[in-house]
C-alpha cells in the first residue's frame, strides 16, 4: 500500500534577529548555544526525528529579494517544495519544539486546509497550510507573513501540550527560559 505523500516543514532560518538584537542580544540567536546544540539545530533535530521531509530557508535564500521578511521566506521555502501536499512553517527560533507535535500538525493537514495549533490558550507553530494555500503562500512577501491566507482560509485548532510550539527565543529572557525548560527535559 502506498503512503500518500507528507508535507514539507519549512524551516524558517532567514529572519535578521532584529528583536533579539533589540531585546540586548549579542549575537545571532540561531547560533546560540543550548546545550550541546545552538537553537536552530535543536529545530533540525526535531524536524529529522518526526520523519517529514524538511527545507531550510536561509538568510542567502532571500537576499536577493527587495521585500525580505517572513512573507519573503514563507514563499521561497514553498518555491522551492512547490510539488509538496502542502507545508508546515516552523521559525527555526522554537528550539524546544517536539517531533510529535510536527508530525500531529502533518496528521492534522491530510483533513483540513490550514491547522493551527494551540498551547495554553496562545496560538503557535507550525501551521500547516494544504496545497490549495499554495498560491497565495507564493504571494507572500515582506513581514506580512501568513495571516492573510489563514484569514481566508478557516483555520483548524489543534490542541497541542508542547511548549515548545509557543516558546520562541525573541529576547535574551526567552532564550534563558527556553534553555532551563531544556535541561528540565535533559534531565
Amino acid at each position: 500500500m502506498n503512503r500518500p505523500p507528507l508535507p514539507v516543514v519549512v524551516i524558517l532560518a532567514a529572519g535578521q534577529g532584529e528583536r533579539f538584537r533589540q531585546a540586548g542580544g549579542t549575537h545571532d540567536k540561531l547560533l546560540a548555544p543550548m546545550g550541546p546544540q545552538r537553537v536552530r539545530d535543536h529545530v533540525v533535530a526535531a524536524t529529522q526525528a518526526s520523519g517529514l521531509p524538511w527545507h531550510v530557508v536561509e538568510r542567502e535564500h532571500t537576499q536577493h529579494l527587495s521585500a525580505q521578511g517572513m512573507g519573503a521566506s514563507i514563499a521561497t521555502g514553498v518555491a522551492a517544495t512547490a510539488e509538496a501536499p502542502g507545508w508546515l512553517i516552523l521559525p527555526a527560533d522554537l528550539p524546544l519544539v517536539q517531533a510529535d507535535s510536527l508530525r500531529r500538525v502533518a496528521e492534522a493537514l491530510a483533513h483540513h486546509t490550514v491547522v493551527v495549533p494551540w498551547v495554553q490558550g496562545e496560538r503557535g507553530h507550525p501551521v500547516g497550510f494544504g496545497a490549495v494555500c499554495r498560491e497565495a503562500l507564493l504571494a507572500l512577501s515582506g513581514d506580512q507573513g501568513a495571516k492573510s491566507v489563514m484569514q481566508t482560509h478557516a483555520p483548524w485548532r489543534l490542541d497541542l501540550d508542547d511548549l515548545g510550539c509557543i516558546l520562541d527565543v525573541d529576547t535574551p529572557e526567552a532564550l534563558a527560559q527556553a534553555h532551563t525548560v531544556w535541561k528540565s527535559r535533559s534531565a
